[in-house]
């Protein structure tokens, strides 16, 4: 039996990602949950208490995994430079994702405190890895550095989703930049400042 809600759960949280995905946040209800499913609705209720519930369910599923690919990303190099480029294009890969995006997205605006203080957490490990391979680089200021750094990635990723939101809409004069292009900038920024960017 127990397994059997652990596999209807997941099922519900697949839907959930799903959904997002296609529709965005308003597509998160939950009759479209039981829809797609397949369950009654009062079933997800049994699971599930509110939406935030389901997005909190997600992100506690979903954000760990992807800080592992992350981590995972700049433990295959060897130096430090190399972990600091893994961290900036697996943040701007990840965010490229419109599962993530959409989760993300609905994230901000679902989630009470608590619940964005458990993401948070999840998320220091990261910031550790980027402090270590600041300080193996010799940076005086290895944590001011990397709040910095993530600066960048977060600018490099409006600056990919402006692109895509012109590209997308076939505006002419738009952002010219590809995701690799971006990429690389975001990189370089990180690694040499204006100096080579």
């Amino acid at each position: 039996m127990a397994e059997h809600r652990q596999l209807q759960r997941a099922a519900l949280l697949d839907a959930a990602r799903v959904l997002l995905t296609e529709g965005g946040k308003e597509a998160l209800t939950f009759p479209a949950l039981a829809a797609r499913t397949g369950l009654a609705r009062s079933s997800v209720y049994e699971y599930f208490r509110s939406r935030a519930a389901v997005v909190e369910a997600l992100c506690e599923v979903d954000f760990p995994l992807w800080a592992a690919e992350i981590e995972a990303g700049m433990a295959s190099r060897d130096t430090a430079a190399e972990r600091i480029e893994a961290y900036v294009r697996g943040q701007l890969a990840l965010a490229a994702d419109p599962r993530h995006r959409a989760v993300v997205a609905i994230s901000a605006l679902e989630l009470d405190e608590a619940a964005r203080e458990r993401i948070r957490a999840a998320h220091g490990r990261l910031a550790g890895l980027v402090v270590q391979a600041l300080e193996d680089l010799g940076h005086e200021q290895p944590r001011l550095a990397a709040v910095l750094l993530q600066g960048v990635v977060e600018a490099a990723v409006r600056r990919a989703e402006q692109a895509a939101a012109g590209g997308r809409a076939g505006r002419t004069g738009c952002l010219s930049e590809n995701p690799e292009e971006i990429a690389d900038a975001a990189v370089a920024f990180a690694l040499h400042g204006l100096n080579r960017a």
